[in-house]
């Protein structure tokens, strides 16, 4: 658990964007087939959101319209 505590340490010491694409690096590397867990809360949230989309109730927004986004807030240097 040491090695796992002096990782831990390390990655929080980076500056948010490198901890950002850590993230993104280690998720990548987390088998497909592995469902990460949630709690009941999140679980309900999915379930509800689900529930809207089957439905046809729910407002949805285009990947690209998403992803320029995204983009634009690294860009600018904005985490939300």
């Amino acid at each position: 658990m040491s090695d796992y505590i002096s990782v831990l340490s390390a990655a929080q010491a980076l500056p948010e964007q490198d901890r950002l694409r850590l993230i993104d690096a280690l998720w990548e590397t987390v088998s497909p087939d592995l469902e990460a867990p949630f709690s009941d809360e999140w679980a309900r949230e999915i379930e509800r959101r689900v529930a809207a989309l089957d439905a046809g109730t729910a407002k949805t927004i285009p990947w690209s319209q998403i992803r320029e986004e995204a983009l634009a807030r690294l860009r600018d240097g904005q985490s939300r």
